[in-house]
């Protein structure tokens, strides 16, 4: 076997692991980030983390935890395949000699050329999950004001609103078809992808980077061939904390821009989305679901590595 058909084999594995383990607290990140800005004097609608996983529970069971789960499902494979094999085919390029090991440096250029290519498949799978996972919170503005607004006798009326406002997508494919209909064509589906590019570019060669970092340090030098699994686990998990921390107010950015309404927007674009954000809610705006992205990132990443490395070597 090849060395891009390992890496394809490897990547899809590696991802697999990361989406079963890490789906959750992404549902939870995307409706804290998504959730309106509450009038003055009223609370929001997930106080933190711990109440929205509550709140979600209650409402729509465990499996609302992994409610949008269905997209990434579906291209778990292309996207994580994409990644490793492009970070391996710019390795084989910048290595000095066959089997010489990366520097960091190295690692870092890698990782950069690796979140060009995959942001191109990110995006849309993206805006698909962020709309399913974000279209109850979305919704729920809109109900509490007709609740409110209704007398007893339209009270029916706007409880049977809320409802289907609520259930707007039926599914992925019933969200690629009505942005492919009503927005703009291809084009919709790649709505955000400005805010994809400055995500995925940069946080890749910094968690790639860090990663080499930290199997390097822990190897006690560029031979990491023979680290255990318990330092696979260390350094993937350090890595995707560290592609969190380093770009997470651009993640917010992107999944406001994702689930703004085609047709009476909030946002013009992203530097618009970035200013209204601060404005509203101060720099805290920018680090909705924080707590949970960070909770995802090392348990997520290290199974994602710890998988890729063990099918990796495995396959020869």
């Amino acid at each position: 076997m090849g060395d891009v058909a390992k890496d394809l084999t490897a990547g899809t594995v590696g991802g697999a692991a990361q989406l079963v383990v890490g789906h959750p607290f992404d549902t939870i990140k995307v409706k804290l980030q998504s959730q309106p800005t509450p009038p003055p004097g009223q609370p929001p609608k997930f106080a933190g983390a711990i109440d929205a996983v509550k709140q979600t529970l209650a409402a729509e069971g465990p499996r609302g935890l992994y409610k949008g789960m269905g997209a990434p499902l579906a291209t778990v494979a292309a996207f994580n395949a994409l990644l490793f094999t492009v970070r391996g085919q710019m390795e084989a390029v910048l290595r000095s000699e066959p089997g010489a090991p990366l520097t960091v440096s190295q690692q870092v250029v890698a990782g950069a050329g690796a979140g060009v290519a995959v942001s191109f498949l990110a995006c849309p799978t993206e805006l698909i999950k962020c709309r399913l996972q974000a279209q109850s919170a979305l919704a729920s503005a809109a109900p509490a004001a007709a609740a409110a607004a209704a007398s007893p006798v339209g009270g029916g009326a706007a409880t049977a609103t809320a409802s289907v406002a609520a259930v707007k997508y039926g599914g992925p494919v019933d969200v690629a078809k009505q942005v492919l209909r009503s927005e703009g064509g291809v084009g919709g589906l790649f709505k955000g992808l400005g805010p994809t590019l400055a995500r995925e570019v940069p946080g890749n060669a910094l968690m790639f980077g860090v990663y080499e970092a930290i199997k390097q340090y822990l190897a006690g030098g560029q031979d990491t061939s023979s680290l255990g699994r318990g330092s696979l686990v260390v350094a993937g998990g350090l890595a995707g904390a560290s592609f969190w921390g380093s770009v997470y107010p651009t993640d917010v950015v992107k999944s406001v821009i994702q689930v703004d309404d085609y047709k009476n927007p909030k946002y013009s674009g992203s530097m618009d989305a970035f200013r209204k954000i601060l404005a509203a809610d101060g720099v805290k705006g920018l680090y909705k679901g924080f707590g949970p992205a960070m909770a995802r990132s090392v348990p997520a990443n290290a199974a994602c590595f710890l998988a890729y490395e063990v099918t990796r070597s495995a396959l020869g």
